[in-house]
């Protein structure tokens, strides 16, 4: 299984990154992401890392797809790679388009999963 800590839950996944999943890990649930103040202290940050580490570890994973908050994803993919669990993060192709009123919108194309190394 593949655990996925995102704001995007995989229900809102393109076909391909669903398909990618679930052929490599079977099936993919989600733990959703905390919402990380960014006026915490690291004391406070390491703490809710602590407490994210713990929900993970009850899901017993293959692996993890973790995107989201530097600082709160460095901490915590650090503590799990340490564990030997596999920590992914998705790739992208962006495509933006100026519009004619000068705003842009970026729309993310789903390329592969790349592995953390730390």
């Amino acid at each position: 299984m593949l655990l996925n800590l995102s704001n995007h839950p995989s229900y809102t996944w393109s076909q391909k990154q669903m398909e990618m999943a679930v052929l490599k890990y079977g099936t993919v649930e989600n733990l959703p992401f905390p919402q990380v103040d960014p006026d915490l202290d690291e004391e406070a940050l390491e703490h809710l890392v602590n407490l994210y580490f713990k929900k993970v570890i009850v899901y017993k994973p293959a692996a993890i797809h973790i995107m989201g908050e530097l600082t709160f994803c460095l901490a915590l993919v650090s503590k799990l790679t340490k564990t030997g669990l596999p920590c992914l993060a998705s790739t992208t192709h962006r495509i933006s388009e100026v519009l004619p009123n000068g705003s842009k919108v970026s729309k993310f194309e789903f390329v592969r999963f790349r592995q953390y190394k730390l």
